[in-house]
């Protein structure tokens, strides 16, 4: 196992993830050509759920929308990352159905293309999950971790 930032990755992980530390170490350039040279670069949708729609549609204002990103982290390597934004950046994607919006960048795009956004409301918590991603090989039990397929 490599540690990365107090993180330890399996060996698979460190390999899945080392082009992307490579292209960033040389600056947003590099990623995005790491990004556009990718035969599924253009491919990558996130679909949303009715009830991420409705929801979004309850608690966003104006030129809000939900921002999702990929980070390293929790039990499984990675961890998703929700939060709301108002600023669009030049490598983000944006997906949009029935008013609502949920942006990725692209590094983490590559990550969660073809997956699912969804609401889920339960007695003891409420939360954006991402359901069905097909870039991910296992998670933790809560769903918010994740490890990559190679």
């Amino acid at each position: 196992m490599a540690a990365v930032r107090g993180l330890c990755l399996t060996a698979a992980a460190v390999r899945a993830v080392t082009p992307w530390l490579l292209a960033a170490s040389r600056g947003p350039r590099a990623l995005r050509e790491l990004s556009s040279s990718s035969p599924e670069a253009g491919e990558g949708q996130i679909h949303l759920t009715d009830s991420c729609v409705q929801r979004l549609l309850e608690i966003t204002e104006g030129s809000e929308f939900l921002r999702l990103e990929v980070e390293g982290g929790g039990c499984s390597g990675f961890q998703y990352k929700f939060s709301l934004d108002t600023v669009i950046n030049p490598d983000d994607r944006v997906f949009e159905q029935g008013g609502a919006r949920v942006v990725v960048d692209s590094d983490s795009l590559a990550f969660v293309k073809g997956a699912h956004v969804d609401f889920s409301q339960e007695l003891i918590r409420s939360s954006f999950q991402v359901l069905n991603n097909p870039q991910a090989q296992q998670g933790c039990s809560c769903g918010s971790s994740f490890s990559v397929k190679l």
